[in-house]
């Protein structure tokens, strides 16, 4: 078989695998699940979800705040608050609505129970009167109530584990009915309007970033070789590329979420590496009279096998993530470096076949477009052999404020840190926080002691001594537990009056309120936070978002507490929630971290120790691909950006990818010294043949990385900012400082063996 027909095969076979591809990704869907960023295999996860399975989700709910400017006493607005109310009791998906309008003050006496409204909304002649109550009242200020009496909040329970469709038609009717009402001051806050939201910025910001990154290929290509197929070639591939990654994410039926929603801008600009290496020598080739197969030949024999271990490093620097426990993070790092693999067998078959079939270019035009090449980079190489010292000194001072900048990092986390400060969604939940308890929740698992209830008076006591521990010294701003049941229970039987709103002086009073509660435990607010044998139960509340950090030593201070001062003869107890599980990531952080970075080192040092068969070559190579790492360090220390999950896969990402230019460089440099030249000529000859598809392909990948700055997520911003900036100073590096090392620490053997 000719290579003219071995090419028309080899294209026949990936469009047949392209329109596999196409079907798959078309069955790709958009998904944000909060419960994803848990971390997996942590045995606080499992105890978690046991205790989500008595007492329901912490997070299944939708908070609406809605403000009146003046007061909350307005008859008009109460009424519209009340019919509100009234519209979401009926959706489907809705539990429960606890509202000001519908709130009430249970009382029990002889002749029965009863219940009294807090707020008489059709009569307004008794606001002033209900203020009173109200205010006086500690479970309704700060949770229905603004302290400033201008503010109202509901609070909906939803179904639990509520899919995107259905949080999407929850939202859109809440939002339909506000604008009916005429509330305009409105505020929500929940994990219904969190997936709706994220997932639709998804959609336009994966829109955004690939429209971007076609017009910066197509701009980079133009400028590289200034043809039309040039341009059109590369780009082909590199779409093909993106085609069959989402088609492996489609046949493993994998959502695109917050982080694979970077696949395919990634992939465009990464597979677009292996596009220009090649197209680069093969011109190169063709401008010096080369023919077609002739030029394909020598360039698979240069520049194959250091775009094969460039792959390799690449794939290996995404793979390292699969060492997090954050499952979106896992996915991201396996489906890019799958898709890494792909585009590289792509790269070296598709663009083959076409550059045969294709009409040769001209030499003459070629040796135009790569004539200002080698003056710019005889320029640059000229300063490195004049100037060593001042590269090695730069380098050293640069490395010292680097660690310094370091040691200014903080790892800590927020509930919804992959927004930005200025994103609506954010300002709603800090309008909660001024306004209100605060978003971010707070759950203790309450067991009793063998031999006890949760009814106990002793228990009671002991759990009360908790609350006021996280009233006055954790920051809790609002409390539910057996203990807050009982007090309401105790207030409805003195006449609903406030200050018997605290626990019954005596044990037999207690028993009163047993007989009571045994009456009401089938009811499901009672079962949320009391099983039916009253043996286990939660204490639940809300406090501002103080963040991962300062929410650890609070955790600790706590546990100290309960340890000196509860007695486990009577309450036994355990820190849970999702907020206690996000923040547990921060102990993988920097551990994850520094695996990933463990590995990437091994399979550089592996792979350059295989090529030069020395170690000493293995630390020259590292050190221009760690500097970099260091200075952005450095940057987000001096910067205040704390390390969290998504930031910290900065480092294995840009490490990965920044490499693959040292690769280039040494492999171009291993065959010029088994050419038999001495070591300042090979790495001349390197600089020059090599340096211009390093730059091109640097600029390329710094550009598309860059284009995510667009983003609204901070992970995604901070991933293209400093991968981007890593891969600056690692091309810097590479053309200035390696060649330098290479010079003053690397001593060739005589006879180099290929």
């Amino acid at each position: 078989m000719n290579y003219k027909n071995l090419s028309y095969l080899v294209l026949l076979v990936v469009a047949l695998l392209t329109v596999a591809s196409i079907f798959f990704a078309s069955r790709l869907r958009f998904d944000y699940n909060f419960d994803n960023f848990f971390p997996k295999g942590d045995p606080d996860l499992a105890y978690y979800f046991d205790y989500r399975d008595k007492f329901g989700n912490d997070n299944d709910y939708l908070l609406i705040g809605i403000d009146n400017n003046k007061s909350l006493f307005d008859q008009q607005f109460l009424t519209k608050v009340d019919s509100l109310t009234s519209f979401l009791q009926r959706q489907p998906n809705v539990e429960s609505v606890l509202s000001p309008t519908t709130v009430k003050s249970p009382v029990i006496e002889a002749f029965g129970y009863f219940e009294i409204p807090y707020l008489h909304v059709a009569e307004p002649e008794r606001y002033e009167q209900d203020s009173v109550v109200i205010y006086s009242s500690k479970e309704l200020v700060g949770t229905l109530f603004s302290e400033d009496a201008t503010s109202v909040s509901l609070f909906v329970q939803t179904s639990d584990d509520l899919g995107k469709q259905e949080s999407d038609t929850l939202i859109a009717a809440l939002n339909q009915k506000l604008e009916q009402l005429n509330l305009p001051n409105y505020h929500v806050a929940g994990k219904a309007l969190a997936q709706s939201v994220f997932v639709e910025k998804m959609k336009i910001e994966l829109a955004i970033f690939m429209s971007a990154s076609i017009v910066l290929v197509i701009l980079f290509l133009w400028i590289t070789f200034r043809t039309a197929w040039g341009v059109l070639v590369p780009l082909l591939v590199v779409l093909l590329s993106v085609i069959w990654a989402l088609g492996v994410m489609g046949l493993f039926n994998k959502p695109i979420d917050i982080m694979t929603v970077l696949l395919p801008t990634i992939m465009f600009v990464v597979g677009m590496s292996d596009v220009i290496h090649i197209l680069s020598r093969y011109m190169t080739e063709i401008s010096h009279g080369a023919e077609k197969m002739q030029a394909l030949k020598v360039t698979l024999r240069e520049v194959g096998l250091a775009t094969l271990l460039t792959s390799v490093t690449t794939a290996v620097g995404f793979l390292t993530l699969l060492t997090t426990a954050i499952v979106p993070i896992r996915n991201f790092g396996l489906f890019t470096a799958i898709s890494i693999g792909l585009a590289f067998i792509l790269a070296f078959s598709v663009l083959p076949a076409i550059l045969l079939l294709i009409k040769k270019p001209n030499p003459i035009k070629a040796r135009k477009v790569n004539l200002s090449w080698p003056v710019l980079l005889r320029r640059m190489l000229t300063f490195v052999f004049r100037k060593p010292t001042v590269i090695l000194s730069v380098s050293a001072l640069v490395t010292v404020v680097s660690l310094v900048g370091i040691s200014q990092i903080k790892v800590d986390t927020t509930l919804l840190e992959d927004l930005g400060d200025e994103d609506p969604i954010i300002l709603d939940f800090k309008y909660f926080e001024e306004k209100f308890s605060g978003v971010r929740p707070f759950e203790l698992h309450l067991k009793a002691a063998p031999g006890h209830t949760l009814y106990d008076y002793e228990v009671l006591k002991e759990i009360e001594e908790i609350e006021n521990y996280l009233y006055s010294t954790y920051g809790l701003n609002f409390i539910t537990s057996p203990a807050t049941v009982v007090k309401t229970i105790n207030r409805a039987q003195n006449g609903g009056l406030n200050q018997y709103y605290t626990l019954p002086e005596s044990k037999q009073q207690m028993q009163s309120i047993k007989r009571r509660l045994q009456a009401f435990k089938n009811r499901s607010e009672l079962r949320s936070v009391v099983t039916a044998d009253a043996l286990e139960g939660r204490l639940s509340g809300k406090m501002t978002d103080i963040g991962s950090a300062k929410a650890t030593v609070l955790n600790d201070s706590l546990r100290s507490f309960i340890a000196a001062n509860i007695n486990p003869s009577y309450l036994q107890t355990r820190l849970t929630g999702s907020a206690l599980l996000l923040d547990k990531n921060n102990e993988y952080v920097t551990l994850n971290m520094m695996q990933g970075l463990l590995i990437a080192f091994g399979v550089i040092a592996v792979i350059v120790g295989i090529i030069f068969r020395s170690l000493r070559m293995v630390l020259i190579s590292l050190v221009p691909n760690i500097i970099p790492l260091l200075m952005i360090g450095g940057i987000m220390g001096f910067m205040g950006i704390n390390m969290t999950v998504s930031v910290s896969i900065v480092f294995t990402i840009a490490f990965g990818i920044a490499v693959d230019d040292t690769i280039h460089f040494l492999s171009k440099l291993k065959l010029e010294l088994a050419a038999g030249r001495s070591l300042p000529y090979a790495i001349k000859r390197t600089f020059i043949s090599a340096g211009k598809a390093i730059i091109i392909t640097s600029c390329i990948l710094m550009g598309g990385f860059m284009t995510l700055i667009l983003s609204t997520f901070d992970a995604t911003y901070y991933v293209g900012f400093f991968v981007g900036l890593t891969l600056l100073f690692a091309v810097v590096a590479d053309l200035y400082l390696l060649p330098v090392l290479i010079l003053y620490f690397y001593k060739p053997p005589k006879k180099v063996k290929l």
